[in-house]
């Protein structure tokens, strides 16, 4: 008889273990089953949403097919809007409902785990509208839209908080490929830019931008757009169209650079291979051949090697510059007026020819 129940008290034992572990071995079968793509699938998580709407919504693009267990598992996980993390995500063939879960799970950086980030490049912004040509650029690649970006952007507000005049606030995007996730709102990403700009402008560059007797970052940018609007193929030039300008600036000449009174003009002047006269003949702040000294901000966007070449110039007595009278892209330099007649000349007589052809 004891025995008996000695059996029964095992068996009723077993039974009570195997009916609590039941469901936990249950929840485990269910985080290991996958997911149905064959191949890596793109998956945006755009909005705030909860548990059962992003089943829903993986249920409809054919990544899952068990909604019921993909929701249990995430349950389990606490998963719900407060953290499911917004983003770009990549769903990997045959993912299990739990590795897909801890994907989407927000994590203390303030990302999705499995978050991507996103390639962010800016580059050939330049006229009065070159911080709308920026947002149009980086909206390609972040869920912000170009309008958003912009209106943050070009609101005083933003200028003044980071510390620039309107003319000046381009100055503080360095063009350059960034890594950004997703999910980046306007704010977000213009803070990015301001660290971006802080950490270039550390004390040794800002004592070589005392040296070569500019007073603030947003100068040397104006400058190195000059030198790039000036020279955008042949960047050994550079140093050099750099010390030529500081050379008039110390002397109190006008910089007379051709693109700063096209920057004027706008689009208006886009090909036009021959500037005129009649095109510098223009009342505008950002036109060096009416006003002394540097225009008042950037006229495009430059990235860091442009920005490096100004605070280390060439040691050069130039003052003039004109391009060569050939294909080459090169400038012919000196610090004589009568030689730079000459150079102009030579310049002027081979496009009128080539015109011809």
């Amino acid at each position: 008889m004891i025995r008996i129940l000695k059996i029964a008290l095992a068996a009723l034992i077993l039974f009570l273990g195997a009916y609590l572990a039941y469901p936990k071995f249950k929840l485990y079968l269910a985080s290991q089953k996958t997911t149905l793509n064959n191949e890596n699938q793109t998956f945006y998580i755009l909005n705030p949403t909860q548990l059962d709407s992003l089943s829903l919504t993986l249920f409809e693009k054919g990544i899952i097919d068990d909604q019921d267990l993909f929701n249990a598992v995430g349950r389990y996980k606490d998963m719900s809007a407060r953290n499911i993390a917004l983003g770009k995500y990549v769903i990997l063939p045959s993912m299990s409902y739990s590795s897909l879960l801890n994907g989407f799970k927000l994590n203390r950086l303030g990302n999705g785990n499995g978050e991507l980030e996103v390639k962010v490049t800016f580059n050939n912004c330049s006229g009065p509208n070159q911080l709308e040509k920026i947002c149009q650029k980086v909206a390609k690649h972040i869920q912000a839209d170009s309008s958003e970006l912009a209106e943050f952007l070009l609101d005083p507000e933003t200028w003044s908080l980071y510390g620039f005049s309107e003319a000046e606030f381009p100055s503080m995007f360095l063009s350059d490929t960034y890594r950004f996730f997703y999910d980046t709102d306007a704010e977000a990403f213009t803070k990015r830019m301001a660290s971006e700009f802080k950490s270039f402008w550390n004390s040794s560059r800002k004592s070589k931008l005392e040296s070569i007797g500019l007073k603030k970052p947003s100068q040397a940018y104006t400058l190195a757009s000059i030198v790039y609007s000036e020279q955008s193929r042949i960047s050994d030039e550079w140093p050099i169209i750099a010390g030529l300008y500081l050379n008039r600036l110390k002397r109190k000449i006008k910089l007379q650079s051709d693109p700063t009174f096209k920057f004027c003009w706008g689009s208006k002047l886009d090909g036009v291979q021959r500037l005129l006269y009649e095109h510098r003949d223009i009342d505008c702040s950002y036109n060096t051949y009416k006003n002394e000294g540097l225009p008042p901000g950037p006229i495009c966007i430059v990235g860091t090697e442009l920005l490096e070449a100004v605070l280390n110039p060439a040691s050069v007595d130039y003052i003039f510059m004109c391009a060569k009278a050939d294909y080459s892209g090169r400038h012919n330099f000196t610090n004589s007026g009568r030689q730079h007649v000459n150079n102009a000349n030579a310049f002027r007589r081979w496009l009128s020819n080539e015109q011809r052809k």
